[in-house]
């Protein structure tokens, strides 16, 4: 079994359950009204996310990691989960909160909702791609023959992930720009290595995938609207 190549894919599948599905959960809570059934799930997500991610990470079976490198992902990874806690928990209040607009409270709900979270959840989704990324072309994973159809599939769904949660949480200015970098560092440096290091492929593959979603809804509605600003959710 290419273990590698289904770690992947577990973890693309993993990754657009729990950024796509808890916000159309949006029942509530049986055993608890004043939370939607989306937010109950959204528990989960770094208990899940993050050990994949370290999966990914230990992919690199010719190197051991350094200290350095455990810290480095630690920090990420802190990051990540500093942001997703911080959107689960003022993103439910915030449907409360909804006739209170104008007020202070309902002010830094949404700060803390829609602008903070964002973008420390994102710069940790970022890093650990940055990581995985600059883990796997330094070394490599030993797995000499991927199975490419399922890392493809992988990169497809993360990369559609990755462009509907840049856009809808209006982080473009970050998104957006590790996107491309990501892309030219693949196509430019990495390039060579794609046929026999499976995640350094994957993500490849995501991000340029984003680069040209995030083109084409540009270039369509003249800038980079949130999904829910058009009305489309």
């Amino acid at each position: 079994m290419k273990r590698v190549s289904f770690y992947i894919l577990l973890f693309s599948i993993a990754f657009a359950l729990f950024f796509i599905g808890p916000p159309l959960l949006s029942q509530q809570c049986g055993l608890y009204p004043l939370m939607k059934t989306g937010d109950v799930v959204d528990v989960l997500t770094p208990l899940i996310l993050i050990p994949l991610y370290w999966l990914l990470y230990r992919a690199n079976e010719n190197k051991g990691l350094s200290w350095k490198g455990i810290l480095v992902f630690l920090v990420l990874a802190a990051f990540w989960v500093e942001g997703q806690g911080m959107h689960l928990s003022a993103n439910s209040i915030g449907h409360l909160l909804k006739a209170m607009k104008g007020s202070e409270v309902y002010s830094l709900t949404y700060f803390y909702d829609e602008v903070l979270s964002h973008y420390l959840w994102h710069f940790g989704i970022v890093g650990l791609s940055a990581l995985l990324i600059f883990q796997q072309w330094r070394g490599g994973s030993g797995e000499k023959a991927p199975l490419m159809w399922i890392i493809l599939l992988a990169a497809i769904v993360h990369g559609f992930t990755f462009f509907v949660i840049v856009i809808e949480a209006g982080t473009a200015p970050l998104g957006v720009s590790f996107a491309v970098i990501a892309a030219v560092f693949g196509l430019v440096w990495g390039r060579q290595k794609l046929g026999s290091q499976p995640v350094l492929l994957f993500f490849f593959v995501s991000y340029l995938l984003a680069v040209v979603l995030f083109a084409g809804w540009g270039i369509y509605w003249g800038g980079l609207p949130q999904f829910s600003e058009l009305g489309i959710i």
